[in-house]
């Protein structure tokens, strides 16, 4: 799978998506976000990746995640609770009385 912004080539560390254009792969930028690290520190780890790409990745990324909550039913249950257990969380017990 080759787009403008994430390259997926089984010659390329095996297929793990990564950058367009370089060999880093997109959850280089997860970690490092994750860690509590500025994009900027980022960018100068990895300088084949521009911030550009690394900007329009946080954009979609977001954009898939607001428009996964958009489809958000709490009342769309299974067993352990919603389907969407991050958002709300296991299903409690109701308390009696």
């Amino acid at each position: 799978m080759t787009d403008t912004l994430i390259d997926r080539d089984p010659e390329i560390l095996g297929g793990t998506p990564v950058f367009a254009g370089t060999r880093v792969p997109v959850r280089i930028l997860m970690e490092h976000l994750d860690a509590g690290d500025r994009l900027d520190d980022f960018l100068v780890d990895y300088p084949t990746v521009s911030r550009h790409q690394a900007g329009a990745l946080l954009e979609r990324t977001t954009t898939m995640l607001v428009s996964d909550g958009a489809r958000h039913d709490p009342r769309t249950r299974r067993a352990g609770g919603c389907w969407c257990r991050p958002r709300c969380g296991p299903s409690l017990p109701r308390r009696r009385g």
